[in-house]
């Protein structure tokens, strides 16, 4: 009986505490989302934006131009002529990493990643196919090997990039993809990158459990945030 009593009593006290806690959150519940919303809506804007389309798909162009087919030279021309024209925002310490997302899977290589752009390498040398994400951000696909075929939902055709093309997936738009071969792209994307990485870990956390890939995306994105944010770059 006095066991009993005991109990009720710390069931009483933990409800109380739990109560306690949620009144203090409550309370600071308008900074926290005035917080969000500043990080949200803060990020994504033209004056915070070094590089562009137009670079992206002439770099490529180059790139495709000076390799030959070979795309170790045209990838490593690609980062060679973006650290000349950004020695302090193209990261040089990436290795390549599996990307899961969207049910597509692929490698790729980070060469910048900020709040507001990230530039990757990305491609599979056995094709892949998947959701190409709907996000807060534009995204700019330059083809350099194969193709890339897309679809929007009220589409009965195919759209088909192939190389030296790029392909534009406009912020707030989602389609489904496919590279039905070897393909392999440069990709900007220029907006909100944060709104974007839940997308990009959500299938290595929940699919295909590799949380060894996980953990390097997260560490070279944060690494090259990190970098640029010291260097001013948001």
């Amino acid at each position: 009986m006095t066991g009993t009593i005991f109990w009720k009593l710390d069931f009483v006290q933990g409800i109380e505490t739990v109560m306690c806690c949620c009144g203090k959150l409550i309370k600071y519940l308008p900074v926290l989302a005035g917080l969000v919303a500043l990080f949200y809506y803060g990020i994504g804007h033209e004056s915070q934006y070094i590089f562009d389309k137009e670079l992206m798909l002439e770099v490529s162009q180059a790139g495709i131009e000076h390799g030959q087919g070979d795309m170790n030279r045209t990838i490593e021309f690609i980062r060679a002529e973006l650290v000349k024209k950004f020695p302090n925002n193209i990261f040089k310490h990436s290795p390549w990493i599996f990307n899961n997302a969207g049910g597509a899977m692929g490698t790729m290589l980070v060469l910048h990643c900020s709040l507001s752009e990230y530039v990757i390498i990305f491609g599979s040398a056995l094709g892949t196919e998947g959701h190409t994400g709907r996000f807060w951000a534009d995204d700019y696909f330059t083809i350099l090997q194969g193709e890339q075929w897309a679809q929007k939902a009220d589409s009965f055709e195919k759209e088909v990039y192939k190389a030296g093309e790029q392909h534009h997936l406009p912020r707030g738009v989602a389609k489904q993809y496919r590279m039905p071969d070897t393909c392999w792209a440069l990709e900007y994307a220029r907006g909100n990158i944060i709104s974007m990485l839940p997308f990009g870990f959500m299938d290595g956390i929940f699919s295909t459990i590799d949380f060894y890939t996980v953990g390097q995306t997260v560490f070279y994105s944060a690494w090259s945030m990190g970098e640029n944010l010291l260097n001013g770059k948001i």
